[in-house]
């Protein structure tokens, strides 16, 4: 007894003294924590002020079922049931079985509902037994943020996102992942809190230590009209030509601002959705769209006019012991005609006859417009353009006359875009942006400017010939199917072969249908790229036939359907009587609580505020500007009643 004694002692003197400080660090760990109060993420806009994406709070309902005696269990468990199946139409008797079941197996984690939104939240928490809360009624409250997308899959991969997996790694795509950390995220808040009992938390203080700052909301170029248009027109091409995937890029010739941006892929069960960003991400051989940085590059340097004649013969050629070839053979023909007809063997002679002799010459010319680099977009993942130069190991005498006609280089087709946007816009190459401004409420915090890369890629003269030209093609060329009469188009068709090193090419050929351009031809607004990837050769690759109705599409709805002058003066004005009206709007709700107000000419997100914190269930139908609300202006309503807003 007197040695189990003095062991009892040491044991006590060690505790207390020498591992004392561990244990009171171990017991404050978990008796007292430091919380962190997530900070509100900011809201992604579109250019009219459209909701592209935002965060919405998310609840999980949950029951302790051991925490009610015997006596209110039984009480309440069958108007519980009964207010549940009244809820999700599932039989009352349902719910008593799984009650019972969950408390007889000491279940106390029981799901109720998941992922509901705050009205609903408010309306089961009031159910019987769990609206005794957590001590009596066995209520648990669990609330996640959910980043949600008004528009749905339309260019949700460019709007994007920002993931945190558990290990740590952060995945950003998109407008939401690139500005995430400087601009949406917000600084998170922090408060003390201590243990007492039961798995809850008091705070310490009835303050918080740091405060959470939410984040800023950014303001994009995407204008959601024409994205609309550029979705289901390249959606539309994709299904009937049941290509692998595609996209297309909508650009404001002036300012480089993206009005549209959509990236589609074809899933195993033969549906389209935005897997990648293609536009920005996909490096691949262009094909003949390059033709005029090739012919722009000679005339520059002016080694040719574009009467320059080339002989293409019967339309075969060979080169360095390896034969190009065309369509059809065209003769004799003028280079500006070469392109017209979108010749191969013309753009090979032409390069060849003029730059064999100095390939570094016509590669330096390129480097000079910034070919060979990346445009440096905020959007992560922009893919590496390759222009090889005598030197490399991807370099034979058959190179020059191969990137000719847009072969054994490489670009994005953003970076495509951003070449022929420069010859719309007179020879200044901008950059292409997606952030226009970036607000905290009403206040600017940073707005974002156009970006010159080059003040002047080719002098005035290049320019207007580089423009004759490419208005050509549309009118007598390769893109001669889609000429209008009524509206000018300008730009140049694409056919590309790809994986045509696989041995089985011959029997399964693969291609890449492109067209970019501008319109319109005079004073253009703005220019477009389509890239169709691996359409079915069974009804058709050719770039104008495959990718430029895309482009003729985009254009006419644009102009037909939203003129400009007057879609500025209509953004205008409706802006400032919603501002008017949502004013009047707030003080009616503000002072009758039960009284349906007017939404009809309001944001999405704006009615739905208003609404649902008047307590009403709201269904929405569309995205956009509420044209139709199902409960008049003025009727009394009552809460958890109905409403259905069409946009």
């Amino acid at each position: 007894m007197f040695v189990f004694a003095i062991a009892v002692a040491f044991k006590l003197f060690n505790i207390q003294f020498v591992q004392g400080d561990k244990y009171r660090e171990l017991a404050e760990e978990r008796t007292i924590k430091n919380v962190v109060i997530p900070a509100n993420r900011g809201n992604v806009y579109a250019v009219d002020g459209s909701l592209l994406a935002t965060s919405i709070p998310k609840y999980d309902i949950r029951f302790d079922a051991l925490t009610p005696t015997t006596t209110t269990f039984e009480t309440y468990v069958k108007p519980l049931s009964d207010s549940l199946s009244k809820y999700s139409g599932k039989p009352s008797i349902y719910y008593q079985n799984e009650l019972r079941k969950a408390r007889a197996n000491k279940n106390r984690y029981f799901l109720v509902a998941r992922n509901i939104s705050y009205t609903d939240y408010t309306r089961i928490r009031n159910f019987p037994l769990l609206k005794l809360g957590a001590f009596k009624g066995g209520l648990i409250v669990e609330q996640t943020t959910k980043r949600e997308h008004p528009m749905g899959g339309i260019a949700q991969r460019s709007i994007g996102y920002e993931r945190f997996s558990d290990d740590g790694t952060v995945t950003r795509a998109g407008i939401d992942g690139a500005f995430g950390s400087k601009y949406l995220r917000g600084v998170d808040g922090h408060r003390w809190k201590q243990k007492i009992g039961q798995g809850q938390w008091k705070p310490i203080a009835d303050y918080n230590e740091v405060e959470p700052k939410d984040g800023y909301d950014i303001y994009t170029t995407i204008d959601v009209n024409i994205q609309d248009i550029a979705h289901h027109a390249l959606l539309k091409q994709l299904e009937f030509y049941e290509a692998e995937h595609g996209c297309v890029v909508v650009m404001e010739v002036k300012t480089g601002e993206i009005r549209a941006i959509s990236n589609l892929g074809k899933t195993k069960d033969g549906f389209y959705y935005e897997k990648l960003n293609y536009a920005v991400g996909e490096s691949h051989e262009p094909g003949s769209t390059f033709k005029l940085m090739a012919l722009a590059a000679a005339l520059e340097d002016k080694l040719i006019d574009t009467s320059y004649v080339v002989d293409t013969g019967n339309g075969s050629k060979r080169f360095y012991g390896r034969s190009i070839t065309d369509s059809h053979g065209n003769g004799k023909i003028s280079i500006a005609r070469a392109l017209e007809v979108s010749s191969n063997v013309g753009f090979a002679t032409m390069i060849d006859e003029v730059y064999s002799k100095q390939p570094n010459k016509f590669i330096d010319r390129l480097k000079s417009w910034h070919l060979n680099e990346r445009l440096g977009l905020a959007i992560l993942g922009e893919g590496q353009p390759e222009i090889y130069q005598p030197g490399h190991s991807k370099w034979s005498r058959n190179a020059l006359p191969s990137m000719a006609y847009g072969y054994n280089l490489s670009l994005t087709p953003l970076q495509t875009l951003s070449f022929y946007n420069a010859i719309a816009n007179d020879g200044e190459m901008v950059k292409p942006h997606f952030l226009r401004e970036v607000k905290e409420f009403d206040k600017t915090i940073e707005k974002v400017d156009t970006k010159v890369i080059e003040k002047k890629i080719c002098s005035d003269e290049t320019i207007k010939k580089l423009q004759t030209v490419l208005k050509n093609i549309v009118i007598r060329g390769t893109g001669k199917s889609l000429y209008s009469p009524t509206f000018s188009m300008s730009g140049k068709t694409g056919t590309a072969r790809t994986e045509y090193w696989l041995p089985d090419w011959q029997e399964n050929r693969k291609y890449i249908s492109s067209f970019a351009g501008y319109f319109p031809s005079e004073n253009p607004k703005y220019s477009c790229i389509v890239v169709i990837h691996k359409p079915s050769t069974k009804k058709g690759y050719y770039g104008a036939d495959v990718s430029g109705p895309v482009f003729k599409a985009i254009a006419q709805k644009i102009f037909t359907d939203t003129p400009i002058t007057d879609e500025v003066k209509t953004l205008d004005f409706k802006n400032s009587i919603v501002k008017k009206d949502f004013e009047n709007y707030y003080d009616v709700a503000q002072t009758y609580k039960t009284i349906m107000p007017d939404v009809i000419g309001m944001p999405t997100m704006d009615a739905l505020s208003l609404l649902e914190n008047m307590g009403l269930k709201v269904k929405v139908e569309g995205v956009g500007i509420i044209k139709k609300q199902s409960i008049n202006k003025g009727t009394k309503v009552q809460k958890n009643q109905t409403v259905i807003l069409n946009i």
